[in-house]
């Protein structure tokens, strides 16, 4: 019950924040100032289970240490958004742009990242058993070698955006 007035709360505080900016945005747009506002959203800790942010712009974003498990963020353009140690377990990320964004220490046990792209993606520490990685493209990633042992075993595909081939993406031996 606590929680759900919490997050209320939050909600109402982040409608009023939101429609603030626009309200600037207008008025110094109406008065020949031009600005570019940034978005980006801070969710670090927070608690996101299931949430569902598909087709989503989050560029910029930041998730870290949030619980992201069962989520959703297929097709969600995540360029250079940080899950530094997030728990993003079983969370459906398919056909998302991960470019530029770090997953360092995040648990993707499990995950779909079918046709996801992480080019440039820094995810050293990142725990990707089990995850579907078919399509997925890790051009440039960062990875440990005993993950990227693990994710070869499993890999296959194309990634249909970049035309790249899975396995190639992972220096993978034929």
């Amino acid at each position: 019950m606590m929680i759900s007035r919490i997050r209320q709360h939050r909600k109402n505080i982040y409608t009023f924040l939101l429609s603030f900016v626009i309200l600037a945005v207008i008025a110094a747009g109406a008065i020949g100032i031009n600005p570019t506002p940034a978005f980006a959203l801070d969710h670090d800790k927070e608690i996101l289970v299931g949430a569902d942010f598909t087709g989503q712009v989050l560029t910029d974003d930041s998730f870290n240490k949030a619980n992201l498990r069962n989520s959703n963020f297929t097709n969600a353009d995540l360029r250079g958004v940080s899950f530094f140690a997030a728990n993003m377990e079983e969370a459906n990320l398919e056909g998302a742009n991960f470019t530029g964004a770090t997953l360092d220490l995040a648990r993707m046990m499990k995950a779909n990242l079918t046709n996801a792209i992480l080019e440039g993606a820094f995810a050293y520490n990142t725990r990707l058993e089990g995850a579907i990685i078919d399509g997925a493209d890790f051009t440039d990633t960062l990875l440990r070698d005993d993950m990227i042992e693990k994710l070869c075993k499993v890999a296959k595909g194309t990634n249909p955006v970049t035309g790249r081939d899975t396995r190639e993406t992972l220096f993978c031996d034929y």
